[in-house]
């Protein structure tokens, strides 16, 4: 026995007697052999054991042992392992050292200013552990840490800095669960992770998914069949990076997801990753694949997981021990999983350990980008960066799937762009040629610079028994929608109503247009994505040419008429109306195109030189705004990167929401009754997530404090979850209202 073995340990139990408490050396090991698991196929075991072992060492201390039996004293139990590296390891000590510092707090910069301790100071501040510590670890020898080679993959800055962030996603996510299993244990309980069918499976159940939807011999669905086939034949193409480029309507989202599972077991990938610009058709998303993927029981399980930045995940429970640990978010250990550019990009640039701890299981996965087009322009060059650094390293292939592919590949001059992309749909312009005609696109109105008033709109609307009419912002839609008065055939569709309410609405008007009743549906843009609708006439507000395609798709989207009609308007300037973010931008470059192809504004060609003006419209730059790959550069020669201020800095919405809670209806009042007693706030967040809205954090303080919502427990959970106290504040017919 190692003399001061039995004397180190890692947690406690809470109670006075140590012989339950979790033994340094056995976390230490346990986290080694998980964070090396994750990266042996890269090649990269040997240096996440190190991570594991050394990211904790601070705890072989006096300070730490007396903090496990009850004392108040602070001590960074962090930075010691972080020195050992740099010490040890010298230049490879660098990619291991900011992980280990941060594995609680965060990754820091390296140098400078910030809310955290830069870590060169932690580094010199750092307490050594008691010497003990050499006899309870076996680190990995310097001249064997990376293997032979392997160090020629990693050429520049930006790869080293990706490489840094992988290795600490690996660590911290074997960290948690080294930590859950002992608290598990303590408890007797059982989370029962993993255990997912196999891809195998999968691709079984969507075959046979696919073969009960081959429906009526119509034009569209001979089209269905046809992509589906040529993409699925594609499936053992090398990894990489391809385009899915498919009009509206065509069946990209199940195609996507039947190339991808192929794809998938062709090439021993662990998952499918689906990303959308919007949470409000990410839930939708995660149920048509579960509907797909159900077992011969009907039975989905908890293979498709819906991920997306509802709540805040640094809000953890402020009980005991053992709750710091049961975070809110998934770890992504799932076959498929559905999520935001918000959360998916935001994650790859974070700092923060809840965020990166998933980063590792992005690769070895195929990722499938819904409308790529709708990244943000200010972010845009250092997004590409990482996807295809993710391609081109970490065996991760990337599938744009659109009905407009934007032009980000090296072959349309976009700096750093995409290298050989392939298509994987038959023909894209031939696709294009035959589905144009479902629809006669009006532009006439705003090419010639004329505006609309909304009481011109309502009477328009009021005119047509079934209508979809799309506007930017959720406060035009409500103006709109109160303007059409008592109409009982009127409907408002905007993230200002929680998603179970939305769906509520959703299968009214389904079911209304099916039936040929009258319907008038106001909707914002979450309609656009993902939903599908078939109205007969579309108005939609002036916005960026994808928007504009995005919404001709929700007309005569089944090809049963002879043509729909989609109506394309300049709204009159008001408050409700002021388009947000770069939707003004977009909306001048697309009439411009529209001007110069006016007889197929939608083509290809045209969409291309869309995405060529708006990208060089205000120069290079304006693509990378915040200098962010300028900034990880600059870090090159001494591996020395600021991660906290480019985490801070990468935030793809300007606009930071936050979520309150509303008993929409009674299945909402009981899921709150039920949570009242939920000793997890990961499980209450995910039971809360279909009765949640958005708004600013100004307005939910408000709320909180006029007594018109309150905070849901409080004492354990804190600010996190705000529920809404006052009914009459959110209303059946546009959901809440706070201003």
């Amino acid at each position: 026995m190692i003399p001061g073995k039995q004397r180190y340990f890692a947690h406690s139990d809470g109670s006075t007697e140590t012989s339950a408490w979790h033994r340094f050396a056995d976390h230490a090991e346990g986290v080694a052999d998980g964070a090396a698991a994750f990266l042996r196929r890269f090649g990269l075991d040997r240096l996440a054991r190190a991570w594991g072992l050394l990211h904790d060492v601070g705890k072989v201390t006096r300070e730490f042992q007396n903090i496990l039996a009850g004392s108040s004293q602070r001590f960074d139990h962090s930075a010691p392992g972080a020195r050992i590296a740099t010490d040890r390891y010298g230049r490879i000590g660098k990619i291991l050292a900011p992980g280990i510092a941060g594995h609680h707090a965060g990754m820091a910069n390296w140098s400078g200013e910030g809310e955290r301790t830069p870590l060169e100071g932690r580094l010199r501040s750092a307490r050594d552990p008691d010497p003990v510590w050499e006899q309870l670890i076996d680190l990995p020898d310097p001249d064997v840490v990376l293997e032979p080679g392997i160090a020629e993959r990693y050429p520049d800055a930006f790869a080293c800095q990706l490489l840094i962030r992988m290795v600490f996603s690996a660590g911290v996510d074997a960290d948690y669960l080294d930590t859950e299993a002992y608290y598990d244990g303590l408890e007797r309980t059982n989370r029962r992770r993993g255990g997912h069918p196999a891809l195998d499976d999968l691709s079984r159940r969507l075959d046979a998914r696919l073969d009960s939807l081959s429906g009526a011999d119509s034009a569209m669905n001979r089209l269905r069949r046809e992509v589906l086939t040529h993409v699925r034949q594609q499936a053992g193409a090398p990894q990489g990076v391809f385009t899915l480029t498919v009009p509206t309507g065509g069946g990209k989202t199940l195609t996507s997801l039947a190339f991808a599972l192929d794809h998938a077991l062709r090439h021993d990938l662990s998952r499918v990753i689906y990303v959308a610009p919007f949470m409000s058709i990410i839930d939708q998303t995660a149920e048509v694949f579960r509907g797909a993927l159900r077992d011969a029981s009907g039975d989905a399980g908890d293979l498709v997981i819906g991920h997306h930045s509802t709540f805040d995940e640094e809000r953890i429970s402020e009980g005991s021990p053992r709750d710091r640990h049961r975070l809110a978010m998934e770890n992504w250990d799932a076959p498929v999983i559905c999520t935001t550019y918000v959360q998916f990009l935001e994650s790859l640039f974070s700092n923060r350990p809840s965020r990166c701890r998933k980063l590792h299981r992005v690769a070895n996965s195929v990722v499938i980008l819904d409308e790529p087009q709708s990244l943000p322009l200010a972010f845009l060059r250092p997004c590409v960066a990482v996807l295809e650094e993710l391609a081109r390293v970490w065996r991760t292939t990337v599938v744009q799937c659109t009905a407009t592919p934007p032009a980000l590949a090296a072959s349309d001059d976009f700096p750093g762009g995409f290298r050989d992309v392939a298509e994987l749909a038959p023909a894209p312009g031939s696709l294009h040629d035959r589905t144009r005609r479902r629809t006669r696109l009006h532009v006439d109105e705003v090419v010639g610079n004329r505006r609309t008033s909304d009481a011109e709109l309502t009477d328009r609307i009021r005119g047509l028994r079934q209508v979809l009419c799309i506007v930017n912002t959720r406060r035009h839609a409500r103006k709109l929608r109160e303007m059409l008065g008592g109409d009982a055939a009127a409907f408002h569709l905007s993230a200002s109503m929680c998603p179970a309410h939305r769906h509520a609405v959703l299968r009214t008007v389904r079911g209304r247009l099916e039936a040929g009743r009258t319907v008038r549906l106001i909707a914002t843009p979450v309609i656009e994505a993902g939903v599908d609708v078939d109205f007969p006439v579309v108005w939609r507000a002036l916005a960026g040419l994808e928007s504009i395609i995005q919404s001709a798709g929700r007309c005569n989207r089944e090809g049963a008429r002879a043509a729909g009609d989609v109506f394309l308007f300049e709204p009159a300037a008001s408050r409700e109306s002021r388009p947000p973010g770069d939707i003004g931008k977009r909306a001048d470059v697309a009439r411009n195109v529209m001007r110069r192809f006016g007889e197929d504004p939608t083509a290809l060609d045209a969409f291309r030189e869309y995405c060529r003006n708006l990208y060089w419209v205000e120069g290079e730059d304006a693509l990378d705004e915040k200098r962010i790959l300028a900034r990880i550069a600059e870090g090159e020669r001494r591996l020395e990167f600021p991660f906290e201020s480019i985490a801070d800095d990468f935030e793809l919405i300007d606009s930071c929401q936050e979520p309150v809670v509303t008993p929409w209806d009674d299945a909402a009042r009981q899921v709150l009754r039920a949570l009242k007693q939920e000793p997890s706030s990961g499980r209450a967040a995910r039971r809360l997530q279909r009765y949640v809205v958005q708004i600013s954090p100004p307005a939910r303080t408000r709320l909180v404090e006029s007594g018109d919502a309150h905070l849901f427990r409080a004492q354990e959970f804190g600010r996190r979850f705000v529920v809404l106290s006052n009914p009459d504040l959110y209303r059946q017919d546009v959901g809440l209202v706070v201003d």
